[in-house]
């Protein structure tokens, strides 16, 4: 059986409005830290498929156009910086 890492949400009701902020904020946090690891994975995988395609045409990792796998990485951003909204 799968382990689940997810929590159950508090009882809404008791939260303050500090608290709700708060989590909400935490759980921005962890969501843009799981989207920014599921991108550096998604990069890897371009890069290693692209090496398949080489070799299944008969090249080897020489002949890779690094030109393309740049323009491919290059769409894939890093997590934006932590903004304090002053509140």
């Amino acid at each position: 059986m799968e382990e689940t890492h997810e929590q159950a949400l508090p009882d809404l009701a008791t939260l303050s409005d500090d608290d709700l902020k708060a989590l909400i904020e935490e759980l921005e946090a962890e969501e843009n830290e799981v989207s920014y690891r599921r991108r550096l994975l998604q990069g890897r995988i371009d890069i290693l498929r692209a090496e398949r395609t080489a070799r299944l045409k008969g090249k080897g990792v020489s002949d890779v156009d690094v030109d393309r796998l740049t323009d491919i990485l290059a769409t894939r951003s890093s997590p934006a910086p932590d903004v304090d909204e002053g509140t």
